[in-house]
């Protein structure tokens, strides 16, 4: 979770253009990723049946990745990682429709904290404020990374979880290489260090740790600890940016995340 937490502090402190830092981050994390599983002996096979389905995920982890940054250029980092944080009780809300599992009325109430929450981060209604922006694009991120993780759900049973993000990784790169041509990718020269530790350190082994730590955890329990991930991406912003966030931010962060921890409390019970 510390090593996933530096993408908010990363993704402000790097100066390209978004989709140009998501590129040579799939990129960069894509070429580790393949030679790690190389050196395990993990297979790429995947059924002609499952290819689509990974496609699609593919795409939504890059809009998921893409909102996300532009949420975080146009606010800092305490607002951009807790909108997203948004998506443990969108993806409670999203299951009993996609997955046809049972309605919890439960999670109306979940979802009723954390709306509360989001009107403690955004100062007004105002979509000319950026922070509005933000917020709105850090949503809308949450939404691609929870049907993202649902449609995966039936999947990672049947293959490596780090193969799988190797293929995401991989589309990724495709659809986002023309941008690297038609946007200005030359701050890669000045800015290849920070972007190879987003690729490496958050993306590369952050993601594999974490995917490792289902063998030892529950996926409910991995869910729990990773609601610090916020906390340490805000210190991390603190330590390094100077980000220092408002009071209000602070109460629509603590709503929000309360909201995940019952959730998660809850279905681990």
């Amino acid at each position: 979770m510390l090593l996933i937490s530096t993408s908010g502090a990363l993704g402000r402190y790097i100066d390209m253009p978004v989709p140009v830092i998501i590129g040579f981050r799939a990129l960069f994390a894509g070429v580790l990723l393949f030679i790690f599983c190389r050196w395990k002996g993990i297979s790429f096979k995947i059924g002609s049946k499952d290819q689509p389905t990974i496609l699609l995920s593919g795409i939504l982890m890059g809009l998921h990745w893409i909102t996300y940054f532009y949420a975080l250029k146009l606010s800092n980092v305490a607002i951009g990682m807790l909108s997203i944080f948004t998506y443990p009780v969108i993806t409670a809300l999203l299951e009993p429709v996609l997955l046809k599992t049972k309605f919890q009325k439960v999670h109306l109430l979940l979802a009723l904290l954390v709306l509360v929450g989001i009107y403690f981060l955004v100062p007004g209604l105002d979509f000319s404020n950026s922070y509005t922006k933000a917020v709105g694009l850090g949503i809308l991120s949450a939404i691609c990374y929870s049907l993202r993780n649902l449609i995966m759900k039936t999947k990672v049973a049947n293959y490596n979880g780090s193969a799988l993000m190797w293929y995401q990784l991989v589309i990724v790169s495709i659809f986002l290489l023309p941008f690297l041509f038609f946007m200005d990718s030359s701050g890669i020269k000045d800015q290849w260090m920070p972007t190879l530790t987003l690729a490496l350190l958050t993306t590369a082994i952050g993601h594999t740790l974490f995917l490792g730590s289902f063998k030892r955890f529950s996926i409910t329990t991995a869910s729990i600890i990773s609601s610090v991930q916020p906390v340490y991406g805000i210190i991390i912003g603190m330590i390094f940016l100077k980000e220092i966030p408002v009071f209000s931010t602070i109460i629509g962060g603590v709503l929000i995340l309360t909201s995940v921890i019952i959730e998660s409390i809850r279905t681990y019970k």
